[in-house]
């Protein structure tokens, strides 16, 4: 239900100049019972200024005096074309100058432990730019040195239902993406913490491991150094002796 301008300040004159109930006051600004006849006994809103709803087009005198001769009546806020849509938040979340500094934190704080929230929700919930979140994520932050993570809630920066609902958000779409041979392959924490640490070989390639081109790779390095030939073996090239004395096959053709 729509909720007039100024609720407190509205609930302070009808309490002043009307002989409604606290109930309808009470349904009609969306306040508690309690909280409108603590107004009536001055614990409550002490020295706020009264806010005329007729006056200020939010209610009709005619609304009023029905709601004063049937107590079961309640009031309706009148229709006001300008205000449609001004519930709807716009853009960032204002964040209060005393608690910017503490956006890193937060931030900080989203990135390692909801790591499934997107930049836009983290923006939304603390109220910063992606630019900062990136550079967070990426480590990247002037000041990440010197950054420890703190809970958006705990910092007032965001409500947990606001949390809940972006992080439930992000893990259904994070959840639908996912094919089913995917969700087979996830384990649990327990089978996890069972599983040997040490690499398996794949069966496909066991026993490559020992694999080597040479016959002996176990063979002594004085077997290979007798089994290389000898250098002067590319050179073998007849000795003078052996050949034949050019000038005296000569002197034979003259005879």
């Amino acid at each position: 239900m729509a909720k007039p301008i100024m609720a407190k300040a509205t609930a302070v004159w009808l309490v002043d100049n009307t002989t409604l109930s606290f109930k309808q006051i009470a349904d009609f600004c969306g306040l508690h019972e309690l909280e409108v006849q603590g107004i009536a006994d001055g614990d409550v809103a002490a020295g706020v200024k009264g806010f005329d709803p007729i006056a200020n087009n939010q209610l009709t005198q005619e609304d009023i005096d029905k709601a004063e001769k049937d107590v079961l009546y309640k009031l309706k806020l009148k229709h006001n074309p300008a205000a449609v849509g001004e519930e709807k938040r716009r853009g960032p979340r204002y964040t209060p100058l005393s608690k910017r500094q503490d956006r890193p934190n937060a931030i900080l704080w989203l990135v390692k432990f909801h790591p499934e929230l997107t930049d836009g929700q983290i923006s939304k919930l603390v109220g910063t730019t992606k630019p900062t979140i990136q550079s967070i994520r990426e480590r990247t932050h002037w000041n990440i040195a010197n950054m420890q993570p703190i809970d958006p809630v705990a910092l007032g920066l965001c409500k947990q239902m606001e949390l809940d609902a972006a992080v439930a958000k992000a893990a259904k779409k994070l959840d639908a993406v996912m094919t089913d041979d995917e969700r087979r392959k996830l384990v649990s924490t327990e089978q996890s913490l069972e599983m040997d640490t040490d690499p398996k070989i794949p069966t496909a390639i066991s026993g490559l491991e020992t694999f080597s081109l040479s016959d002996d790779p176990r063979g002594d390095d004085d077997d290979k150094e007798d089994d290389l030939p000898d250098a002067d073996s590319f050179f073998n090239l007849p000795s003078g002796d052996d050949q034949p004395d050019v000038d005296d096959e000569d002197d034979e053709d003259k005879r």
